[in-house]
């Protein structure tokens, strides 16, 4: 963890322009705007970009990937350009909690992957290049976008001490441990067999 230099009461305002940037949930904006229909009934029901290319569009779940990987990225580097490298860090830990408990949608939100990425890349980009290449490795083997999060997830805290980043550890653990918990589903579909790979509607 960072020195903690902020006042709690900018700690705490950073935490809510995190979440509140978080919990912005675009690819429900983007599959509405796009008449692309609503993405509760689509596929899994989940707001993530995965899901929304299970719409048919290519275009909306790449526009969804980057807006949601973005809006992680912007909280941290906001928070840090205004305030400190511990503002950054309770921005991008709640900007992530608000994409996948957002209160606009009653706290149902998306699993966090994209999210995740973007602000550890804003974070650290050489821990979130190797996350990201972790993640196209293991879905271009697999198939299967929930295990390419998994295990990038769960290499990510391996890539922060081997790349000298070791500030974002406990927040590198507590992302992943998020990550693995809304992803419970899809790891008892994977050991099942019956788990969704990438394209499949």
């Amino acid at each position: 963890m960072p020195l903690i230099e902020t006042s709690p009461t900018l700690l705490i305002l950073w935490a809510v322009i995190g979440y509140l940037l978080g919990s912005i949930p675009f690819g429900m904006v983007l599959t509405r705007a796009m008449g692309l229909g609503n993405l509760r009934d689509i596929g899994s029901g989940n707001i993530g970009a995965t899901n929304v290319l299970r719409t048919g569009s290519k275009k909306a779940a790449a526009l969804t990937l980057l807006l949601d990987g973005g809006k992680g990225a912007v909280a941290v580097l906001l928070a840090r350009a205004m305030a400190g490298e511990d503002a950054a860090q309770i921005a991008g830990l709640t900007a992530m909690l608000g994409h996948c408990y957002p209160v606009w949608l009653r706290f149902r939100g998306g699993k966090g992957v994209a999210t995740y990425i973007g602000l550890v890349l804003a974070l650290a980009w050489p821990v979130g290049l190797a996350v990201c290449a972790t993640w196209l490795a293991v879905a271009a083997i697999g198939r299967t976008s929930s295990l390419a999060a998994l295990v990038a997830a769960a290499l990510s805290t391996f890539w922060m001490v081997l790349l000298g980043e070791g500030q974002a550890l406990v927040m590198g653990a507590i992302l992943t441990l998020l990550i693995f918990w809304r992803h419970r589903d899809n790891i008892t579909r994977l050991r099942a067999g019956t788990e969704t790979r990438i394209g499949q509607k």
